[in-house]
């Protein structure tokens, strides 16, 4: 690997969400300010949606670690669950204990007393829902049901609803809309811009060990950020391969050339338009 090439203790471009690495993008900053101020003012339903890679699942971890000392959450990651399954989870994620074969009535019972407890002792209970465009439509309509659960002045659950594009054509479905009409909050994250690209490419290799000016050079981070359309999943496989490929030259700077091989090589990114078709362009 090249970590001892470019002077680093770790990958710096791994995608596994972790907070670590975390760069606050000005999409992600709004983001999390907007969840956070609608959360503390009660609001019962959220939604934060964001195209694949745009970072939903980081922004969600940050969000738990913000609301620990303030709230009970329960944090479902693979939401793809009947109404029945889906209940259990948030009823296990509460922190329940019950056997397997109890009945839906009254596992809902359970879950109304775990939230008025919760309530009484001066805390929000938030269920965070990631990947919520999987989640079908009996389900939807489950959560919302949940959100029911009130007192004459709060919400006893509130709700985050995180998930890809495909999430607003599903709660635009007629079947849906009591659902849609309940959504007080919504937040469309965005992808990076250039500025912001050189900037994170340069936090990761930092918070990673690098040492010194940044390696990407300005014409690289420009052709990075146009191939991964500022998606920084697809910018950390595009410098991941980058990194790779100056080092198998045994070379410290990445060039645009070392980035066109890593875009080559990589089905989603969008290769750059030969110069010559550019020119070609109508005025």
């Amino acid at each position: 690997m090249y970590l001892r090439h470019f002077g680093l203790r770790e990958p710096p471009f791994s995608l596994t969400p972790d907070t670590g690495y975390y760069y606050e993008l000005a999409s992600h900053r709004e983001a999390l300010n907007v969840l956070l101020v609608a959360l503390r003012a009660g609001e019962g339903f959220l939604k934060l949606t964001g195209e694949v890679g745009t970072g939903k699942t980081l922004l969600c971890r940050k969000l738990l670690d913000a609301l620990e000392r303030e709230a009970e959450t329960a944090y479902i990651p693979n939401p793809f669950l009947n109404p029945n399954a889906l209940r259990l989870a948030v009823a296990e994620e509460l922190g329940l204990r019950f056997p397997r074969n109890l009945g839906q009535h009254r596992l809902l019972k359970l879950v109304t007393a775990r939230l008025v407890e919760i309530h009484r002792a001066g805390r929000r209970a938030v269920l965070l829902i990631d990947e919520a465009q999987a989640l079908p439509d009996d389900s939807l309509e489950a959560v919302r049901l949940l959100t029911n659960l009130e007192t004459e002045k709060a919400k006893l659950l509130q709700v985050v609803l995180l998930g890809q594009p495909e999430l607003d054509a599903r709660l635009a479905q007629p079947r849906l809309r009591q659902l849609r009409q309940r959504i007080t909050f919504s937040h469309r994250l965005r992808p990076m811009d250039e500025r912001e690209c050189g900037a994170y490419l340069a936090h990761r290799m930092t918070v990673a060990g690098h040492q010194g000016p940044p390696p990407f050079e300005p014409r690289a981070v420009r052709l990075l950020h146009r191939a991964s359309r500022g998606i920084p999943r697809l910018v950390n496989i595009l410098a991941h391969k980058a990194l790779l490929v100056a080092f198998g030259r045994g070379e410290r700077r990445i060039t645009p050339a070392h980035v066109r091989r890593a875009v080559r090589d990589t089905e989603d990114a969008r290769a750059p338009r030969p110069w010559w078709r550019r020119l070609l362009r109508p005025a």
